[in-house]
């Protein structure tokens, strides 16, 4: 019997220590393919450095050969060709940029060019903070784990000569120019240009970096290939032959350069390879390695990333569900805690926004990588309830960015505005934090610069360029065949209502007035026999023909960006109810949302209708479709693989949805505290709220009679007491405490 009880004993200690945390649950290659543009690579959270295995370009085994693809990523699932790992990268975006700064492993002869030193790859493994695969061309074993501001490699070699590149000459950026220098056989520095993002004309920002490896090298050099070079042309060098390309000695400026190092390893011989990157100067980038990764060890780097991890994700923590749904959830977690990331470096420099001035941020880290047109809807909301801290720095940046450039960000990188997609996203981020109770930030500056953005007229407005109609008529004409009006101005009416919400907070009644009209104009292109939001001209007359479908799997579309008139017609979260009477009422209303589900005329991928599936909640008696709709999306477009997102991830939004939608709740419209319900996918969810900003300790969100079926709500208790509603305020959830619901496969 002793013996017995012992053994249990036993059972309940392994478990115990064995019990798998949110950390383990994270599945990196999700989002890795299906147009995802997420990657497995090494990161911690909020990292400037990540480590990403790059396998867009050079070789026919890839798709991007076949198919000449146009990759905004560096790494994606179906190719098989590595040809370096990258040392600055972007997540879950559109549009290519970064992915440089190469470092690759191989053995034998040396060779510059990606196309023949490359490999295919195979045994890959990756957790957060942490990948490593091999390389099957020279049997090379690569591991990669990093800090925030620095990268850290381990390579184990087989026996014979081994070499170490840094390729400056490959990456996703538009610019070419760089430069390389071997400081010495231990130590190489330089800097990589970067910065047109979408192809645009905003400013080219260089990424400083030194690489410090554990070893001497033997042998090393730099290297400027010439592209156009006939094949039998070869220059030999003391430090070994170099084919089709030349060696320079130890420093080398412009385009198409690298550095290489050489080393006689013993079988299994392992080479660390520490890089530490700025933006801001080779000796920042210095400090930063010295100051982040220092002297500690490959496995010392990786466990401090995966605590890192490990803190950031047990915020919130589920139980019950599949293993597949918590992966999902969590993975989905990960990924938005990748952007925004830090810009500063550990001095607290950073380069001005649209500038080269070298600032120092003094209240908080300086966030960059803002997808605000993407973000403003979901991202930021969840940011502000979980991670507050991170959110009130990301406000805080945001407003340093208006007070260096005299403009609030639309999609901002590496502090130069991008000007990619549209509105005046900024206003929806900052209010809705400020409503949230999160207040501690130059508010009146905010205002100045909001208002700034929503009255200056003429075309020296960078964020509402084509105002001067809007203000005068309430509405933007289309101009061009495909100019993406429409788009433009329910993007600035949702600006202005929070800009109205914001007014009403800080006792601006004549403000609040203002914006509140601006905001209530979009009535003007609701076209009744369509019964939908329909382009008009200049003359205020509609745009004929019409075509409601007209946009469909991103083809061009009169007056909608990346969209169809169905995918927009619903977008003025809010006046829901108002467009309810334009529409002829609830019934009528309810029949045409249900519509875009039925006709698959939802784009699940599409931000403008990301929260169709919640707009059932505002029709009483008609909030079982929410429930089901939900449930349904959930199940059908995300997934424990990697093509489980359906689309761009958009630096975390698509990840936000999934979330929030797993969790139970939403929010409809950014600046209105009132979240919508539906179903929870798990039987249990708590949320560590930080009671440095919110009274609550946690909140408990529990689901009784949970099941694959059971997707209806039958009933929901708050503290114990009936709860009846539908919305459920930011104000009643951070007070903590726990939300019940009564589950059912009946409506």
């Amino acid at each position: 019997m002793r013996q017995f009880a012992l053994l249990i004993t036993m059972l309940i200690i392994n478990s115990w220590l064995f019990a798998q945390k949110p950390v383990d649950y994270v599945n990196p290659f999700i989002g890795s393919t299906n147009y995802g543009t997420t990657n497995p690579g090494a990161i911690v959270p909020q990292g400037m450095a990540s480590v990403v295995p790059f396998n867009v370009t050079g070789s026919e085994q890839n798709t991007f050969d076949k198919d000449n693809r146009w990759w905004s990523t560096p790494y994606a699932w179906e190719n098989k060709y590595l040809t370096g790992f990258s040392h600055v990268n972007l997540s879950g975006v559109g549009c290519p940029e970064l992915g440089v700064i190469l470092l690759m492993p191989t053995t034998g002869e040396i060779e510059a060019d990606e196309t023949k030193y490359g490999s295919l790859f195979s045994k890959q493994e990756a957790h957060p903070g942490y990948y490593t695969c091999q390389l099957d061309k020279y049997k090379i074993k690569t591991e990669a784990t990093a800090t925030q501001r620095t990268g850290s490699s381990r390579f184990t070699f087989p026996a014979g000569q081994s070499n170490i590149l840094i390729n400056l000459g490959v990456g996703l950026t538009n610019e070419t120019g760089a430069s390389v220098k071997v400081v010495s056989p231990t130590e190489i520095e330089g800097y990589r240009m970067t910065g047109t993002f979408c192809y645009n004309n905003g400013t080219e920002r260089p990424v400083y970096f030194v690489a410090r490896f554990n070893k001497s090298a033997e042998k090393f050099g730099v290297w400027k290939r010439y592209p156009k070079m006939k094949a039998e042309a070869s220059w030999e060098s003391n430090s070994g032959k170099i084919k089709y390309y030349k060696n320079y000695g130890q420093e080398m400026v412009g385009d198409s350069i690298g550095a290489w190092l050489s080393f006689n390893t013993k079988s299994n011989e392992q080479i660390e390879v520490k890089i530490g990157v700025s933006y801001v100067s080779i000796a920042n980038a210095r400090m930063n390695l010295e100051a982040e990764a220092g002297q500690q060890t490959f496995d010392q780097i990786k466990e401090k990333a995966f605590a890192a991890w490990d803190e950031a994700l047990s915020r919130i923590t589920v139980e019950g569900g599949t293993k597949e749904q918590k992966r999902i959830f969590y993975t989905a977690l990960y990924h938005m805690q990748i952007h925004p990331n830090v810009l500063n470096d550990v001095n607290g420099q950073y380069p001005s926004m649209d500038g080269y001035e070298i600032l120092e941020a003094k209240d908080g880290d300086r966030y960059t990588v803002f997808s605000l047109w993407d973000t403003y809807r979901n991202f930021h909301p969840l940011m502000a309830l979980v991670y507050p801290e991170q959110q009130l720095n990301m406000v805080r940046s945001m407003i340093e960015m208006y007070k260096e450039s005299g403009w609030l960000p639309k999609w901002e990188l590496n502090s130069t505005e991008t000007h990619v997609m549209e509105g005046d996203p900024s206003i929806p981020v900052i209010v809705d934090t400020y409503l949230r109770g999160l207040k501690d930030f130059d508010v009146q500056s905010a205002y100045k610069a909001m208002v700034k953005s929503a009255t200056t007229e003429g075309k020296n407005n960078k964020l509402r360029p084509d105002i001067d109609h809007y203000l005068k008529e309430g509405y933007v004409p289309i101009m061009k065949p495909f100019d993406n009006s429409v788009s433009h101005a329910l993007e600035y009416y949702v600006a202005d209502w929070n800009l109205a919400q914001f007014a009403k907070a800080l006792n601006k009644p004549e403000d609040h007035k203002r914006f509140l009209a601006q905001s209530l104009r979009y009535k003007s292109y609701f076209d009744k026999e369509y019964m939908m939001i329909r382009p008009k001209k200049e003359d205020g007359t509609f745009l004929t023909p019409f075509d409601p479908k007209q946009g469909e799997n991103f083809a061009p579309s009169p007056g909608f960006h990346e969209g169809t008139a169905w995918q927009y017609t619903f977008y003025v979260p809010h006046d829901i109810k108002g467009l309810m009477k334009l529409m002829g009422g609830k019934r009528k209303f309810t029949q045409k949302l249900q519509k875009v589900f039925d006709e698959d005329l939802y784009d699940v991928a599409n931000e403008p209708d990301i929260t169709y599936g919640y707009l059932f909640n505002y029709v009483k008696g008609e909030e079982w479709r929410t429930q089901k709709q939900i449930r349904t999306l959930i199940d059908q477009y995300y997934k424990d693989e990697p093509g489980g997102i359906p689309g761009n991830d958009d630096c975390g939004t698509l990840s936000a949805w999934v979330v929030y939608s797993m969790m139970g709740f939403y929010p409809t419209c950014p600046g209105d505290m009132d979240y919508a319900i539906t179903s929870p996918t798990f039987d249990k969810v708590t949320i560590k709220l930080d009671k440095n900003y919110y009274p609550g300790e946690q909140l408990v969100i529990k689901a009784n009679n949970q099941g694959t079926e059971n997707v209806f709500i039958k009933g929901m208790k708050r503290n114990g007491k009936s709860f009846k509603k539908y919305f459920i305020s930011h104000d009643n959830l951070v007070k903590g405490g726990t939300l019940e619901f009564n589950l059912s496969n009946k409506r």
